[in-house]
């Protein structure tokens, strides 16, 4: 193993290098960044220039210039890496500095919902083939996959942004709205379950009246402007998830388990009060959750959590404990999610009512509003969240179709093969079939895909950003290109080519983690 990570690393260094001195030599030949300046007319332009060439080094020619710039790259793994200068005296890697976090932001956030989404759509297309469920998501994925980026950007500024805060106006929605979106999600929902005709028209029903129940009772309550979710709802939705983990981890059958992951889901219920807080005519309780709250104490209630999952997991099971931990933590901390997201309704009048939001909540443009108050952690959160909402949606379109028909793919090759089989004929359940041997081994081509997939987009959402108006490194690139600025170009092309190849080296490593058969470095 040793051996094969000290040949990629190698490897991974000559293509880093390779490519980076081709790269330099042909932009440094292809631009000249005081081409304008010369044309220039202004007393001034004879002494920019002369600064310019000084501080760029122009006048060194391309392929020895580029070592120069080398030298400083190298200095990182002394601790003082130096990618230069750009063409407006400030360092590149301070440039770098600034874009990055708010490029992972955005991609991190858009590549994890997509591939759960992806995944979790593939896979149910997978074991419904040919079904009115399958034709309906393949018609979507491809429609999705063929539409342009910018298109889908200005379209979801238009009626997610512009046209849902007019509607925040008088927050009510219209009959015929109500029977649409009822009637999307009767099919949506009847396509899944209903296999059967009688099944599919049962479940078709039941989700339209419920839907439409639903969307009425939000208009009377003014859900809208004033969300809640509630320790019933929030109760009612965790033993749904301790259902669904269960089912999924371990099967219902393993009784103990699910009573294990249906006690978290009471602890959820009696945490609802003292992390939300309530108030009476008599009292007010303040939860844990204030305008004070830090990450670091976030942290420390995941870490509460966990604690309480594991201990509750011991107190259900004597021997081979590790899947019913695993799920009772995966419990827990799901309807943790349920009260952050409770905490985050409660935060959406107040946050509409500031001055800077002026009841017009999801944002055109920019990565945050400046203008709140930093004091209010949940306000200030809340912000970048909403700020995330239409830019990911945007990527996550796109990226999900193609996770949608490739784990599907994949799933049907793995499902025809003789394991797969021959786990059925030994009389596994449906359940243990699909998930401990066809999904796991789906999740080997697909890992390439994500690896790559997530390191190539740290690039930068050009055309996202540019739309959006974030400042990531989709912008930075574009600003190196049409300024001529050597430096920085070079500073951006390296830190994404260096993640596309060490993504590339822990898609391999993963291999064997996800296959035991698979040994990298053995031979065999």
């Amino acid at each position: 193993m040793f051996a094969y990570v000290a040949r990629r690393l190698s490897a991974i260094l000559v293509i880093l290098f390779g490519s980076s001195y081709l790269l330099y030599n042909m932009a440094a030949i292809a631009g000249d960044p005081i081409g304008e300046l010369r044309l220039s007319n202004d007393p001034a332009a004879k002494q920019a220039i002369i600064d310019l060439t000084n501080r760029l080094q122009l006048d060194v020619p391309p392929p020895l210039r580029y070592f120069i710039w080398l030298k400083g790259v190298l200095g990182i793994f002394v601790g003082k890496a130096d990618f230069g200068l750009t063409r407006d005296n400030m360092s590149v890697s301070h440039e770098i500095f600034i874009a990055i976090p708010t490029t992972l932001r955005l991609v991190t956030t858009a590549t994890l919902v997509a591939i759960v989404l992806g995944i979790a759509i593939g896979v149910t297309s997978a074991l419904r083939q040919y079904s009115r469920f399958d034709y309906a998501m393949t018609f979507v994925a491809f429609l999705l996959y063929s539409l342009p980026i910018f298109w889908v950007a200005v379209l979801l500024k238009q009626f997610l942004a512009i046209k849902f805060n007019d509607f925040l106006s008088h927050a009510t929605i219209h009959i015929s709205t109500v029977l649409i979106l009822s009637l999307l999600s009767a099919i949506f929902w009847g396509a899944i379950f209903g296999r059967a005709r009688r099944t599919f028209w049962i479940t078709f029903i039941s989700v339209f009246v419920g839907n439409a129940a639903l969307l009425l009772f939000m208009n009377n309550l003014k859900w809208f402007t004033n969300p809640r979710l509630g320790p019933v709802t929030v109760f009612i939705l965790s033993v749904g998830i301790a259902f669904a983990i269960t089912h999924l981890s371990v099967g219902l059958s393993n009784k103990r388990a699910l009573y294990a992951s249906l006690t978290m889901s009471v602890f959820a219920l009696i945490s609802y009060f003292p992390i939300i807080g309530f108030s009476t005519p008599f009292f007010t309780l303040k939860g844990f959750f204030t305008a004070n709250t830090s990450v670091g104490q976030l942290l420390i209630l995941a870490l509460i959590t966990i604690a309480i999952a594991t201990g509750v997991s011991f107190l259900f099971s004597r021997i081979d404990r590790g899947p019913l931990i695993r799920t009772t933590i995966l419990t827990a901390m799901l309807s943790a999610v349920l009260l952050i997201i409770e905490k985050y309704m409660r935060t959406w009048q107040p946050y509409m009512n500031e001055d800077a939001i002026n009841m017009r909540p999801v944002p055109t443009i920019g990565q945050v509003s400046d203008l709140l108050p930093k004091e209010d952690f949940w306000i200030r959160t809340l912000d970048v969240l909403i700020h995330l909402f239409l830019p990911t949606i945007a990527l996550t379109l796109i990226s999900f179709a193609g996770y949608t028909r490739f784990s599907r793919g994949t799933l049907l090759e793995v499902l025809n093969q003789d394991y797969t089989r021959t786990a059925r004929a030994k009389g596994l359940t449906e359940r243990t079939v699909i998930m401990r041997h066809a999904f796991r081994n789906t999740l080997i081509p697909l890992t390439t895909i994500m690896v790559v997939d997530f390191a190539g987009i740290i690039g930068g959402a050009f055309i996202t950003e540019r739309v959006f108006g974030w400042y990531g490194m989709g912008t930075l690139g574009i600003r190196a290109i049409n300024g001529q600025d050597l430096n920085l170009l070079m500073g951006v092309f390296f830190l994404t080519t260096s993640l596309i190849l060490i993504a590339n080296l822990v898609a391999d490593l993963l291999y064997s983690a996800l296959d035991p058969r698979i040994r990298v470095g053995s031979g065999k």
